[in-house]
């Protein structure tokens, strides 16, 4: 594959603001302040400004790993101990999955993360900027919908980004400063040139009030307008609510995360997928509407990613059965754990999301859309996400996909999770609840203790959100170490990693450049990570 090599001139002459001081407008199709001005509906092509972000595609590079926040979902995933890239000459996403120095602070790939998502807080920024004072129950909505966007996006980068302590990296970084806890520069539109030239990172208490203080706004914002949303691509106060569990998951206050998930759960009229859902061959995981899906990103036909040759986008990455893009034509399978796969029950019907190995107990039963193709895919891939439509071959209708930002199954986990941290017999109950009720009826959680609630929690979080932008961040705040070699393996030898407690390659870097325009910063960015970790 293509080496990736410093390129810090690149951005030079392309992104000094972030969190520095320089107006910048967005790449590609994103709306400018400049073109609000000159359209009568300005404020609305600025509030679709923010889920169009999301999907952005080829930002700072034309490499195939660079297609927005979906893109970023996937890398998240194969740095943690769940799914796998298999080798075979198009793992775009091997420099995740093997922490390579390419993730370092002088590097592309920190460049793109980082720059892609402060960006993607730009889109919202944009919105709340205008909306100082809401003059409609729409422009009400706008508002809460921009500070949920904004704060779904700070609590992502804060937990990709804060420095918690791992066996392999020390928090003081190379020019001896401490950054353990710190999170990143937080902007609004209101701030100075002078703010915004000297933005530190703002440690975890701090971000957490802000982050509590802009979805409180944006609840109460929610709960003042009779204004809906025009579809899931935008939040609705059930997202709020879930976005607040999220937050006070990270911060470890579980009663708090229990008492959000709760209302998230009461809140709307979402309900678990049910298995028929989960496995339709036509909708299956690629279409928003469904009841568990309360917020979701979605391709058109005619999004840069589905349209492009270069087969860009998740769908071609996540869903081997299709006969086109990197997984369905080329074959590189996403695929879990087989560890993980070993550990599920039988019984539960999610286990038929992976293709079984030939002659266990499971092969054969798989939902395949075509048994021709599902016959040639490999063992454990994930056939999770399906193509649009169930359309093999089409790209704009096989591509044109939802993909899922939150779904209701995570505040049921999130709640028996949360509550099992001070009562765990209380914790066991609501997850026997769920799974009894929701994936299967014979499921009896056999720890009692505290950790042992947990684990399970967090096990069934591995098996339901596979693929999602859920699991990294359950790593890295339960300090979950990654087992990938032992006995019957099925990692790339590359990157079997095994490490006591949270890899140290979560502590993500982020580009060392932004110290150029952001003095706040100089000095405090995260310690190196690449290349430090040696397969076992």
């Amino acid at each position: 594959m293509k080496k990736i090599l410093k390129q810090i001139a690149v951005l030079a002459v392309a992104t000094p603001m972030l969190t520095g001081c320089i107006e910048e407008t967005f790449p590609t199709s994103g709306v400018t302040t400049e073109q609000v001005t000159e359209s009568s509906k300005s404020l609305e092509s600025i509030v679709k400004g923010m889920p169009a972000y999301m999907k952005q595609y080829h930002i700072w590079s034309t490499n195939a790993f660079d297609f927005g926040y979906p893109s970023v979902f996937i890398a998240l995933n194969v740095m943690t101990n769940d799914m796998i890239q298999p080798y075979n000459g198009y793992q775009h996403f091997m420099y995740w999955q093997q922490a390579q120095i390419s993730l370092d602070p002088d590097y592309l790939l920190s460049q793109i993360n980082w720059y892609y998502l402060n960006f993607q807080v730009k889109a919202a920024n944009e919105v709340i900027g205008m909306l100082v004072e809401p003059k409609s129950d729409a422009e009400v909505r706008y508002l809460a919908e921009a500070l949920a966007y904004r704060a779904s996006t700070y609590i992502d980068m804060a937990r990709i980004y804060e420095f918690l302590p791992n066996e392999t990296i020390s928090g003081v970084n190379s020019l001896g400063n401490d950054v353990t806890g710190l999170t990143v520069p937080y902007v609004t539109p209101e701030m100075t040139s002078e703010e915004l030239t000297n933005n530190p990172r703002q440690p975890h208490e701090a971000m957490s009030a802000k982050l509590i203080a802009d979805l409180t706004r944006a609840e109460e914002l929610f709960q003042s307008t009779s204004s809906v949303r025009e579809s899931k691509v935008f939040p609705d106060l059930a997202v709020v609510y879930g976005l607040m569990a999220r937050v006070y998951m990270w911060d470890e206050n579980y009663p708090k995360a229990a008492e959000y998930a709760r209302k998230a759960i009461s809140t709307g009229s979402y309900s678990p997928l049910t298995q028929s859902e989960w496995f339709d061959k036509s909708n299956g995981f690629n279409n928003s509407s469904f009841n568990s899906w309360m917020w979701a990103i979605q391709y058109e036909s005619n999004d840069d990613p589905v349209v492009s040759g270069q087969n860009a986008n998740w769908t071609s990455f996540m869903s081997p059965e299709c006969n086109i893009g990197y997984s369905g034509q080329r074959g590189c399978n996403m695929m879990i754990d087989a560890a993980l796969y070993t550990s599920i029950n039988d019984a539960d019907w999610r286990k038929l999301s992976w293709k079984a190995p030939t002659g266990s107990a499971l092969s054969g039963q798989e939902p395949f859309i075509n048994a021709s193709k599902g016959s040639s895919i490999m063992t454990y891939a994930g056939i999770k996400f399906r193509p649009g439509g169930g359309e093999l071959a089409d790209r704009s209708v096989t591509f044109a996909t939802a993909i899922p930002l939150m779904r209701i199954e995570e505040m049921y986990l999130i709640e028996a999770e949360a509550v099992a941290h001070t009562n765990p017999a209380q914790g066991k109950q609501l997850l026997e609840s769920f799974m009894q009720n929701y994936r299967y009826p014979t499921y009896s959680c056999l720890a009692s203790d505290t950790e042992g609630v947990i684990d399970e929690c967090f096990k069934q979080k591995r098996i339901e959100f596979w693929g999602e932008n859920v699991i990294f961040f359950d790593y890295k705040r339960l300090n979950k170490g990654v087992t990938r070699a032992y006995s019957g393996t099925n990692w790339p030898a590359e990157a079997q990693f095994n490490t006591n407690g949270r890899p140290g390659w979560m502590n993500l870097p982020f580009v060392e450049y932004e110290g150029n325009f952001n003095k706040g910063v100089e000095g405090y960015l995260n310690p190196a990570v690449g290349d430090k970790f040696k397969p076992a």
